[in-house]
């Protein structure tokens, strides 16, 4: 069950114009992610819920979508609905590296938790911090470390085996988006 939500779970780019993310959706995936480990158990993370088609709107050209692509993503009408902008509260504590890994950890948790509700999203991390706080007048110590655009999936991503170690995601003809994976022999080592 874990494995097919794992691999269902990918990162989309292309959404369903205007399907909504309820922000009580979203408020639960948080609640998950907020039961994960945390670095000293610091919980220096918080996070701005974004669901306001004007914010979210707003936020959109700020980040950069698949940039080994030569396509424009999302394609204009396309964006994700909703944004959870994952912060890093520096009153609490400095950002350090060891805070990266909560970053990584409750990430994943509510892509997870979006996923098996019927979402998707793309995590993204080109995006500029300080753009960001300014946009959502978000106060000094609060440090936008991730972006989660959220929607309602409307590409198909594929895994497929990576060939001669060529990792490089693509689009074939049909837009369909192939995510080529290592071998489990290639990434264990012996």
């Amino acid at each position: 069950m874990l494995k097919e939500l794992v691999d269902k779970n990918r990162s989309h780019r292309e959404f369903v114009s205007g399907a909504a993310v309820p922000e009580q959706s979203i408020r639960r995936w948080i609640a998950m992610a907020n039961h994960c480990p945390a670095a000293m158990n610091l919980q220096a993370l918080k996070y701005k819920i974004v669901t306001n088609s004007k914010e979210v709107a707003k936020l959109l050209p700020l980040t950069r979508w698949a940039a080994s692509l030569s396509k424009k993503l999302p394609p204009e009408g396309h964006g994700p609905t909703a944004f959870v902008v994952m912060c890093h509260d520096t009153s609490i504590a400095p950002i350090k590296p060891i805070f990266m890994i909560d970053v990584g950890i409750c990430a994943q948790t509510v892509m997870l938790a979006a996923t098996e509700d019927g979402y998707g999203g793309c995590m993204i991390g080109s995006a500029t911090a300080k753009v960001i706080q300014d946009a959502l007048s978000l106060s000094d110590e609060l440090t936008p470390v991730l972006l989660l655009g959220i929607g309602v999936p409307e590409d198909e991503v594929v895994l497929t085996t990576a060939k001669d170690g060529d990792t490089k995601y693509y689009r074939d003809e049909n837009n369909v988006h192939y995510v080529p994976k290592r071998e489990l022999d290639q990434i264990i080592i012996k």
